[in-house]
């Protein structure tokens, strides 16, 4: 996929809980970005995601509860709503049920890129183009994604 002038990304689950506990490495250069509101980035996660980070802090890291509920505001993030069991069932057989409704929701807000440490159950749609979404790692992403964006932004500036 081009890199576009904006950029609508989504955040898997593990993305948001590497980057929020590590103040090292691309999923926290991506949270970090996010919280300065740039125009180039918007971002979206799921209510699944946001389900599954509160339900892992509870049982792994309560302590941590009111620093998430302090950072999260700062992202901006847009949160897609749960996705309708038709959505679900029309993805049965492209990727691992737990993971359905983090790619349903992805799509269903038009993201262009999907963020996901996850490469086991996700590398088999890297390359499927029946979805409008690219699906990369956080290093992906902040390695190649990224760069690219500015370069064709600075290019746009100095015509």
């Amino acid at each position: 996929m081009a890199p576009k002038e904006r950029c609508k990304i989504f955040l898997d689950s593990n993305v948001m809980m590497s980057g929020l506990f590590s103040d090292r490495g691309a999923p926290r250069i991506i949270l970090d970005l996010l919280a300065l509101n740039l125009p180039m980035l918007s971002a979206a996660t799921g209510r699944y995601n946001i389900m599954e980070i509160e339900r892992n802090l509870k049982k792994k890291m309560p302590a941590a509860i009111p620093v998430y509920h302090k950072y999260l505001p700062k992202l901006k993030l847009e949160i897609v709503a749960l996705p309708s069991i038709e959505a679900i069932r029309r993805m049965a057989d492209v990727i691992a049920e737990k993971d359905i409704p983090v790619l349903a929701s992805a799509i269903a807000c038009g993201a262009d890129y999907l963020i996901t440490g996850d490469k086991k159950d996700f590398a088999k749609l890297k390359n499927d183009k029946r979805y409008e979404i690219e699906i990369v790692s956080p290093s992906e992403f902040v390695d190649q994604v990224l760069p690219a964006m500015i370069r064709d932004r600075d290019k746009k500036d100095n015509k």
